[in-house]
């Protein structure tokens, strides 16, 4: 049986890895999804390790835990330590609520879930679902699961293959399902960041 480890940088409770992890179960029949997120919301946390601090596993059902005061990067880490007898066939983590693209990808908690799977050996994929407006009302998760589900059935049937070291970072347009065009390959674009603060 194939395994999936499932992360996020929103929170165990977040909408776009429920229904991701539901979408999973439903069309993959012989697919085992171990679900390991954050107690709370860890955007923008990057790469963080929880060296000095305890961390307590809560499990919430059969293959579901959430990790108090966790980063993504730790939920990887502790689910392959100790959650899995074996290592898992595909890491994913998302569904992020927003994009990851360009300079966001260093700072992006959900890329970092799928960079520690990489680091690992393991090949993994950050999923982000782009937003403009009322989009996300409008539309949901659906065309990210869709897509989704159709790149995890090719990791895991071997046709496609992410190389060692590396993993995919896949941003979903705000489109309907019927307005969508594909994907597109495309290199890391830059962005320009301030350091506006805002003071209470």
């Amino acid at each position: 049986m194939k395994q999936i480890l499932l992360t996020n940088d929103d929170g165990f409770d977040a909408v776009g890895i429920m229904v991701l992890q539901n979408a999973i179960k439903r069309e993959l029949k012989n697919v085992r999804i171990l679900t390991i997120a954050p107690n709370r919301q860890k955007s923008a946390c990057s790469h963080s390790l929880s060296l000095h601090n305890p961390l307590h596993l809560i499990k919430i059902n059969d293959d579901f835990y959430r990790l108090e005061d966790g980063t993504p990067a730790d939920c990887v880490y502790i689910g392959l330590a100790k959650l899995f007898d074996s290592v898992p066939d595909l890491i994913i983590s998302g569904i992020n609520h927003g994009c990851n693209v360009a300079e966001d990808i260093s700072y992006s908690g959900t890329c970092a879930g799928a960079k520690e799977g990489a680091l690992q050996g393991i090949q993994s994929i950050a999923i982000s679902q782009f937003y403009d407006g009322d989009s996300l009302d409008k539309y949901g998760y659906d065309l990210a699961c869709q897509i989704s589900i159709e790149i995890i059935k090719k990791i895991l049937n071997a046709e496609l293959k992410i190389p060692k070291k590396e993993f995919l970072n896949l941003n979903i347009p705000a489109v309907s399902k019927e307005d969508y065009k594909g994907l597109k390959i495309t290199k890391m674009g830059r962005k320009s960041y301030n350091t506006a603060i805002k003071e209470a």
